[in-house]
């Protein structure tokens, strides 16, 4: 029997929201222009690279958008399961050694060589991917955690319809911010300590999601209390 919502889930996938914010962060300050989580945003420079554009990477791009497809792919295994928030569960487990491995390869190689940037791209690429996937199973559209296009248009379009009354406005709202400060707190990292630290953040937030899903899911297989006499 599939289990219950979690009540805390809105939190928590605002949460992911910021991993994103703070992985794009380092992934475009760090590691070449290039995102490993706003597919959008990579096709576009992958066109850009194409037509001559020297700032940006063919291979970066390609690499972002391959090892996220990898990534969704692995998600949408995953996702196989009958219950949405215990694939949720696995897939940030997943994400959460990927990015661990990140943070070792960031404070070891680092990205000053090649081969350091594009195993970071490969890894955090498909960190994301899953996170996406695992995401899109639940079906929350105000809260994807990778994309706010839909959701700032839904904010806009929203708050025209049915007298202002649009749905999770507050929701919409708070996954625009969410974003907003995992970019800002991943930039100053990546910016002015170092890529390991914002990498770092990403991880510790990753496994607060990891530990609350898991105490739901605890909370919910609890057997219940034996009646009284």
């Amino acid at each position: 029997m599939a289990e219950t919502k979690p009540r805390d889930l809105a939190a928590l996938l605002l949460t992911l929201t910021v991993v994103t914010g703070v992985v794009d962060a380092v992934s475009f300050l760090g590691l070449g222009r290039v995102f490993v989580a706003n597919m959008t945003g990579n096709v576009v420079f992958l066109g850009f690279a194409a037509a001559g554009e020297t700032t940006l990477s063919v291979l970066a791009s390609l690499t972002a958008v391959l090892a996220f497809l990898a990534g969704a792919l692995a998600g949408g295994r995953l996702a196989r399961s009958e219950d949405e928030y215990d694939t949720l569960r696995q897939a940030t487990a997943v994400q959460a050694a990927l990015v661990a491995v990140a943070v070792v390869l960031s404070a070891t190689l680092g990205s000053g060589t090649r081969l350091g940037s594009e195993l970071l791209i490969v890894v955090l690429g498909l960190a994301m991917g899953l996170q996406n996937a695992a995401v899109r199973r639940i079906g929350a559209p105000d809260l994807t955690t990778t994309v706010l296009t839909m959701t700032l248009t839904g904010f806009a379009a929203d708050s025209k319809a049915a007298g202002g009354q649009g749905a999770h406005p507050v929701r919409k709202v708070a996954a625009v911010g969410a974003m907003l400060v995992g970019a800002l707190a991943g930039g100053l990292l990546q910016l002015h300590v170092a890529m390991w630290t914002a990498l770092t953040l990403a991880l510790v937030l990753i496994l607060g999601v990891l530990v609350v899903l898991q105490v739901n899911r605890g909370r919910d297989r609890r057997p219940p209390a034996a009646a009284g006499p």
